[in-house]
């Protein structure tokens, strides 16, 4: 490896062996070898939220275990110096390795098709490291048969395990088996509509691989969520699994505050070591705080061109957030609307997890949506509660305004759907009628989950009533409605331009520091004022301008407009 320059960060690595030969910098999580060894579980169990390093760590495992190891990968790592386990365990298996991650399709022959692709790449991988002429006629025909897209299922469950078994023939040593993403294929198949059907393909297949298989060494399972074994384990009493809740193995995936330490001196970024902590720590993996991985990844790729660039949610960006909505929906009957008001507001509440869960129970009630929040990172333990209870929180800002976001969208749909308030809403801003402007807005705040701890940023708090007025206002057909549009001397929240009537309206949203909204309504149209706001619609024509200052608190509003309309000259 090259040392003589700095190593680059590798943005989405899961190829371990490509990290340590590339040059790229890698935050040493190899004492996962030693644990893994030092337990013996035959079948492992890691769920881990997404984007927390679980491929990346499979692929380790893979590359330390497999035959044809190459030791200098990891010369200078922790597993390094455990050299009686190196010169035992270092390049003696053979390894079966595949990831479920792309038997994800949205039907179930598909999906089926998918896996068998999968399983047959994995059989190329094998022959092309096998030596034809010592295979015997009855192993070339059992790996022929591996090579095929032919299969029926018979052949699918049997396949790993007659993979296992040619594998031990050939180098006389039992197989070590990984499986990355393991419940993707079910995830998507609930989804879908076909989950009964993968469900029993997934079933057949591990149960043959990983039940009394005289040819498996140990096999190591990742994914998302711990799903039952009477679902997909069934008869499997030798598998143990290890969640977000438990204390083994807890700093091998995420970072720990003194591995991003150690990334940001290494970068010469340690003056951002608290807004990463603020937007992307707060995970509690058993007794570990730990930081999303991906997340500060991305970020200090990003510091590393523009030292000024701005903390964001690089996660959201990686899969879809439909969990989040589908809990506020749940949410709104009954008294979980207050524990997700309590949430939002930055506290706690205390719920007893449930590990072992089927996708048929996931969305069934409530406290299953807390577990599964849990489950995949939306939300993180504050410690225990007592009697098998935790409390949950939201784990950082970057969670906050993913929920935020959504809160805001799902409000912004719900209140759309009555048309009637919405034209009446916006009538009252096109006449200037702060009175009912305020009574209109103030009803349906009365139905929002408020956002107001002190913990959060003004700017989220003010973002939030914001982008609820952006939804509304965006209601009315023939209106330009920009948000943070520069004009004047700065960015004004809202900007509306009514072409037809030749009219513009300025809106500026404040989230005072104390309850005095009149004070703050009276600063939203003094900074207005001030920074020349109006300059813009001037210039496009606008006879008419109305400016607006609201003020939000927790479910209460005020709204001043400007009492005298400004005419343009014609």
């Amino acid at each position: 490896m090259d040392r003589g320059r700095r190593k680059e960060i590798l943005v989405g690595a899961e190829e371990f062996v490509e990290v340590r030969t590339g040059g790229y910098y890698y935050v040493d999580k190899t004492g996962l070898i030693r644990d893994l060894i030092h337990k013996k579980g035959k079948v492992t169990l890691f769920t881990r939220p997404r984007r927390f390093g679980k491929s990346l760590n499979m692929s380790m495992l893979k590359a330390f275990f497999e035959y044809g190891c190459s030791p200098q990968v990891f010369e200078g790592l922790e597993i390094a110096r455990e050299t009686e386990l190196c010169e035992k365990y270092m390049g003696k298996f053979p390894v079966i390795s595949i990831s479920l991650k792309d038997v994800c399709a949205d039907s179930y022959p598909t999906a089926r098709r998918m896996l068998i692709k999968t399983i047959k790449e994995e059989a190329v991988r094998q022959k092309k490291r096998m030596d034809r002429e010592m295979l015997g006629k009855e192993e070339q025909e059992a790996l022929a048969a591996l090579l095929t897209e032919n299969m029926d299922d018979a052949d699918i469950y049997a396949s790993l395990r007659s993979l296992t078994r040619l594998l031990g023939e050939y180098y006389g040593q039992k197989a070590i088996v990984l499986i990355d993403e393991y419940d993707v294929p079910l995830a998507k198949a609930f989804e879908e509509g076909y989950y009964d059907q993968m469900l029993h393909l997934i079933r057949n297949l591990f149960s043959q691989v990983l039940k009394t298989n005289a040819s498996l060494e140990f096999a190591v399972l990742t994914g998302c969520l711990r799903i039952s074994k009477e679902s997909i384990f069934t008869g499997l009493n030798n598998i143990v699994a290890y969640s977000v809740a438990d204390v083994e193995y807890s700093r091998y995936f995420g970072f720990t505050e003194e591995e991003v330490h150690s990334l940001l001196g290494e970068y010469h970024l340690s003056s951002h070591e608290q807004e990463l902590k603020d937007w992307y720590d707060g995970y509690r993996f058993g007794n570990t705080g730990v930081y999303c991985p991906w997340d500060v990844i991305c970020h200090c790729k990003k510091l590393c061109v523009d030292s000024t660039a701005k903390p964001k949610d690089y996660w959201i960006n990686t899969s879809g957030n439909d969990i989040i909505r589908t809990f506020i929906q749940m949410s709104e009957k009954g008294f979980a609307r207050q524990e997700l008001e309590q949430l939002a507001a930055g506290g706690v509440v205390s719920k007893e997890i449930h590990q072992d869960l089927t996708y048929r129970d996931l969305y069934a009630t409530m406290e299953n949506m807390w577990s599964v929040l849990f489950a995949t990172g939306y939300l993180t333990s504050r410690g225990q509660a007592g009697s098998g209870r935790l409390y949950l929180a939201i784990p950082n800002k970057e969670i906050q305004e993913i929920f935020a976001r959504q809160l805001i969208q799902y409000f912004q749909e719900a209140a759309r759907q009555d048309g009637a308030a919405m034209e009446a809403f916006c009538m009252a801003v096109q006449e200037g009628n702060a009175v009912e402007v305020e009574r209109c807005f103030q009803a349906f705040l009365r139905k929002t989950i408020s956002v107001h701890d002190y913990s959060i940023r003004d700017s989220l708090k003010e973002n939030f009533y914001h982008g609820i007025l952006l939804g509304f206002l965006s209601f009315k057909e023939g209106w330009t409605v920009a948000s943070n549009r520069e004009t004047g001397e700065g960015y004004s929240d809202i900007v509306i331009e009514i072409e037809e009537e030749r009219t513009g309206i300025i809106i500026e949203v404040k989230y005072p520091k104390s309850e005095n909204l009149e004070g703050a309504c009276q600063e939203a149209l003094e900074q207005i004022e001030r920074n020349r706001y109006d300059e813009y619609l001037r210039n496009q024509g606008m006879q008419t301008i109305l400016k607006y200052g609201i003020a939000c608190w927790k479910k209460r509003c005020k709204v001043v407009a400007k009492i005298k309309r400004e005419k343009t000259e014609s």
